[in-house]
Formats: structure tokens, sequence, C-alpha cells
């Protein structure tokens, strides 16, 4: 009985749990750490640091605009150029007429920068009243696709307060203009019929202008001038025959 019963003893014993080896116990750990660098290596999303994706955004947008044009800008093309989920474009910036109107509110604001430049540096009266529309031609030479879309009224949200402010301060650089040419005070919400008139003339006719040279109507006349004469001359003479001159020059 005593020998059954040590038996029995010796058979309820736990039994006592082996160590594992070392090569055992790297294995899971190992298998872990490839199975991190897998998933890892899938991600090919471009990181950026938060607040920095919208401008991202804007700038893969501007790019796909001078080389795609408006045809080629859509949300998903953003997207991919900028490396980033299809979502993205359009949490930022809710749809395309969004995205086009935060880009066209760069654009402005760009374009407000280069006229004031140009107008800083000139030294004359004369020169002054020129700088202005030269630079507004000079902007849209160099960067046509986003000067298009500045100007297309269908495809723009003004509601939006980036787009609204940026384009009510260029007009309000065209008034002030106007207003020096004009040696008078000009307030851009109560204008009178002649400064409208004044206001409206200038800007239709550097408009006009930057269109046929974009769409390359000026070629043919260019081309029946002297040679080497180029559009900017053309224009400065055009401006010298219409716009006033201040007194002194």
């Amino acid at each position: 009985m005593a020998k059954a019963e040590s038996k029995t003893e010796t058979a309820r014993r736990p039994r006592a749990k082996r160590a594992p080896s070392s090569a055992s116990s790297a294995r899971p750990r190992q298998a872990r750490k490839i199975s991190s660098a897998k998933s890892g290596s899938a991600k090919t999303e471009t990181p950026y640091h938060h607040g920095a994706l919208r401008e991202a955004l804007l700038k893969a947008a501007e790019r796909i605009l001078e080389r795609d044009g408006l045809a080629g800008l859509t949300l998903r093309a953003v997207a991919r150029e900028a490396g980033v989920s299809h979502a993205a474009p359009t949490h930022h910036f809710g749809d395309l007429t969004g995205l086009i109107s935060e880009l066209a509110a760069i654009g402005f604001r760009n374009f407000n920068k280069a006229m004031a430049s140009a107008c800083d540096a000139a030294t004359t009266p004369l020169s002054r009243a020129l700088a202005r529309p030269k630079a507004y031609v000079a902007y849209a030479q160099a960067h046509p696709g986003m000067y298009g879309i500045m100007f297309r009224t269908e495809r723009l949200d003004y509601s939006r307060p980036s787009l609204h402010e940026a384009a009510e301060a260029s007009f309000a650089g065209l008034t002030n203009a106007i207003a020096a040419m004009r040696q008078e005070p000009i307030i851009g919400e109560t204008l009178t019929l002649d400064q409208a008139a004044a206001i409206a003339r200038a800007w239709s006719m550097v408009h006009g202008f930057t269109m046929l040279l974009l769409d390359g109507r000026l070629t043919d006349i260019l081309h029946r001038l002297p040679p080497g004469t180029t559009p900017e001359q053309l224009l400065e003479a055009i401006l010298k025959s219409t716009v006033p001159r201040p007194p002194g020059c």
C-alpha cells in the first residue's frame, strides 16, 4: 500500500516546465521583426509633418496645372502627385472646386506681389505707371496655367475667404494705380462712372493683350515688326499711346 501511495503521489506531482532553448525563444521575436519590416515596407504614402500636407497638396496641384493644364487637374491626380491617399485632397478641400479656388488664391497673392515689387523698383513716374501692367503680363507668361484659373469664374468659389481676399487685393491694386495716374482718390466701393470706365479700360487692355499673347494670336503682328521686337516692347508702345503721362515725364 505504501508503494502504491507513493506512485500515486508521484503521478499527481506537476511536471516542471522546461526552459525554452535560446534558439526556440529567438524564433518568435525574429518572426515578429520580419513581419514588422514587411508591413513597414508596404507603406508607400509619403509621410508629412502635421499641417504640411495641405501645402504639399497645393504644390502638387500647381505642378500638374502647369504641366498638364486644367484638364489634367483632378483630386486623384493631385493625391498621386503628392504620394498620399486619394482621400487626402477631399479631406482638405472638399471637392475639386475647393482645391482650384485655393490654388487661385495663391496665384492672386503671387500675382499681387509681383506687381507691387515692380512698382517699388520703378524710379520715375512714367516707369511706375508702366511697371504694373508689364508685371501683369510677365506673370501670366511665366505661369500660364495658374493665370488661366485665376479668371475662370465658373470653376471658382469666391465665398472662400482666401480667394475673396486675394482677388479683392488685386482689384485694390488696380484701383490705386488708376487713382495715381488720374491724381485723385478713388474709393473702390463707391466708384463714379468715369472712374469705373478708367479702371475697366485699363484692365481690359492689359488682360486682352495677355490673352492674345498666351493664345499665340499676336505672332503675326510681331512678325511684321522690325526683327527683335519683343512682346514687352509692343505692350509698352500700347501703354504709352493710351496711358496719360504723369506730369514731368
